[in-house]
């Protein structure tokens, strides 16, 4: 880094954002195959905590991919980057108060563990939307697996291309089991218990995939 540059602290800090939104800030990084569910987990979860008063962001991979990170593909060293790119704006997002949700496959645990060490213990939670490969591709909500399977696309993760299960996650999901009101509620609760929201009651809704 180019020694003339210098980190310029600031007088609005983290700790004085969260005492003003009445909540901590965490990254809660959603990762698991494609059709897993994890976009429309981020999505529901966002709406119940912005119910409750909190300011979120979700960080859907294809979204970001049409401005931040358009300029990559994926290949192993562009899922890298893509991967890279993230965990610093949700780094960002987390200093300035924001409940950051990041929605990748991110298949790779190098990258995932990359993205977590950029911040303090505690402001990573990890949640591995998991459902069984079958499960998703029958879903195939953008028909990425039927291409994939026809060799239309290449590197693609769960056919071509490998994903890496996280080994110790904070959270699991199991979609395949479990609606999407259940797998919120499970990641609402781990957020009162630890500290980062306050309780509140859980509302009259049903969804689906």
């Amino acid at each position: 880094m180019d020694t003339n540059i210098v980190w310029h602290k600031p007088t609005v800090t983290r700790k004085r954002r969260a005492n003003n939104n009445g909540h901590n800030s965490v990254i809660l990084w959603f990762t698991g195959l494609s059709g897993a569910g994890k976009s429309t987990i981020a999505h529901a979860l966002e709406e119940r905590l912005y119910q409750l008063g909190a300011n979120t962001y979700v960080l859907d991979g294809d979204n970001v991919r049409h401005g931040l990170c358009n300029d990559l593909g994926f290949s192993d060293e562009d899922r890298n980057e893509n991967i890279r790119r993230i965990g610093e704006l949700a780094k960002l997002f987390i200093d300035a108060g924001v409940i950051a949700l990041t929605a990748f496959i991110s298949p790779f645990r190098a990258d995932r563990q990359k993205a977590r060490d950029l911040v303090a213990d505690g402001d990573f939670i990890e949640i591995y939307v998991k459902c069984p490969l079958e499960v998703c591709e029958t879903r195939d909500p953008k028909g990425l697996y039927k291409k994939a399977r026809a060799g239309l696309i290449k590197a693609y993760t769960g056919i071509s291309s490998p994903y890496e299960e996280p080994e110790t996650p904070e959270i699991i999901v199991d979609t395949s089991i479990n609606n999407i009101d259940q797998c919120v509620e499970l990641i609402v609760n781990h957020l009162i218990h630890k500290g980062i929201i306050k309780s509140a009651p859980i509302p009259e809704q049903k969804a689906t995939y």
